[in-house]
């Protein structure tokens, strides 16, 4: 599955040094369609995404029915991200 989308950075009490993008709700229904086929436990979904230059893999965590993609610290020092910023995500599932 590969979804685009445009998100606000945000900070949310998890793994530090991670910040993350909400994934927009039609998106979320349609991960939530496929995701007992490719989560690897408690509703967490590895995914490849690109913010900006960059790709790398993380997970999407689920919240509040929909899901969270986490943003690597390395990813925010590259792409000169932080909370606030809104960016634009491909999101390979």
């Amino acid at each position: 599955m590969h979804l685009q989308f445009t998100g606000e950075i945000i900070h949310w009490r998890g793994p530090a040094p991670y910040l993350f993008v909400e994934v927009p709700e039609e998106e979320a229904a349609a991960i939530h369609e496929i995701a007992s086929e490719v989560t690897y436990g408690w509703g967490v979904i590895p995914a490849t995404v690109t913010a900006g230059r960059t790709e790398f893999t993380t997970s999407l965590f689920p919240k509040d029915g929909g899901y969270l993609v986490g943003i690597k610290k390395a990813v925010q020092d590259a792409e000169r991200i932080g909370v606030g910023d809104v960016i634009e995500v491909e999101l390979d599932i």
